[in-house]
């Protein structure tokens, strides 16, 4: 069988839970359960990188960037996750500290608007699940 994340970005993935910055706890208590109408995962794995918050129905990403990101990084990552099917919304700490609500806002009216992904499937489903 083979794995759906890479070991080490998934632990990674699970050590940055734990330990969030200021601005990751306070968009992950307003964005968590569902409130906005959206589900989204925080510090999820999207393979070679890791998100800060993901919302997979719509493919949507916010990044909460510090002032240790990289600009010319962030665009070959972006563009990277982009073609395959993400859109890419960055706020800054700052942002997120001052204006939590906007924030808020803006990523709801942006999820509101976006169409939802197209469905993978497996093409040979479990047998299991079928009921077989």
């Amino acid at each position: 069988m083979a794995k759906r994340i890479d070991e080490k970005l998934g632990a990674f993935a699970r050590t940055m839970r734990t330990n969030p910055g200021e601005p990751e706890k306070k968009l992950w208590a307003k964005l968590r359960a569902s409130q906005t109408g959206f589900k989204f995962r925080r510090q999820a794995v999207v393979a070679p990188y890791i998100a800060d918050f993901l919302c997979p129905y719509i493919g949507l990403i916010i990044e909460i960037d510090g002032q240790e990101h990289d600009a010319e990084k962030d665009s070959i990552r972006d563009a990277y996750l982009e073609e395959k099917g993400y859109r890419v919304v960055r706020f800054s700490n700052a942002d997120v500290m001052t204006n939590l609500d906007g924030v808020v806002e803006m990523i709801i009216s942006l999820a509101t608007n976006m169409p939802e992904r197209r469905k993978i499937t497996h093409p040979n489903p479990s047998l299991g699940r079928e009921g077989l």
